[in-house]
Formats: C-alpha cells, structure tokens, sequence
C-alpha cells in the first residue's frame, strides 16, 4: 500500500492513524517469515486500537452502529488468521495481506469519510 492524498480525510488524528495502518501493512509485507508473528501482533494491537478510537469518536456522535460492526467482524477476521499463522499458516497471513489494502480503500472511502464529515460537522473533540 502506498500512503497518498486518497486517504487524507482532513481529521488529523484519523490521517495519523491511516497513515499508521498502511505503514504496519507495509511491514508485514515486507516480514521475513520468523518475524511475521510479533509483527502481525503489533498490527493487530495497532487495529484494535484504532478501531477503538474511531468506535468512541462515532459513539459520541451517535453515528450508525454498522461502522462499528464493520470494526467488530474486521477485527475479528484479522485475530482468526492471526491464530492460523501461529500453528504455522503463513499462506494465510499473506493472503489476508492482498486482502487489506482493497478493503481499507473502500472503507477510507465509504464509512471513514462519512465519519469524518460528521466529525468536522459537530467539532468533535478528539481524544
């Protein structure tokens, strides 16, 4: 994935923490494989914590729940490959990799959009 201005969404805390998924995609692309595990651990807490924020930030502006559940299954995807690659299914970590960045563009460009409209609209105070 490549950072550019398709993913600047004009909230700079949401920029930063994109700007950080794409980078920690980046990363494990570019794992060698007995490094592939702690790094796909520091992605996974990374997106938890992202995910988290942006949940608390729609949560205070009563923003519809189906981005949240989007999150939740994302996620959740994400931690079932992370216990296949434990018991040694690379293919999968590195399959679930082509995935992500089509993933990522349509959400930047669907739901993450609309909430940072929504944000900017009601002056949000960002945590």
């Amino acid at each position: 994935m490549e950072w550019g201005e398709r993913y600047e969404l004009g909230v700079a805390r949401m920029d930063e923490t994109h700007r950080e998924f794409v980078d920690f995609c980046n990363e494990l692309v570019a794992a060698a494989p007995e490094d592939f595990l702690p790094r796909f651990d520091a992605f996974i807490a990374h997106t938890a914590a992202h995910f988290a924020q942006e949940d608390r930030w729609m949560e205070a502006i009563n923003f519809p729940v189906c981005h949240r559940e989007e999150h939740a299954r994302v996620l959740n995807a994400i931690r079932e490959v992370r216990e296949r690659v434990e018991k040694g299914d690379l293919f999968l970590g590195k399959r679930l990799l082509e995935e992500l960045p089509p993933w990522f563009d349509n959400h930047v460009d669907t739901m993450d959009a609309a909430l940072a409209f929504y944000i900017k609209k009601t002056n949000l105070s960002l945590d």
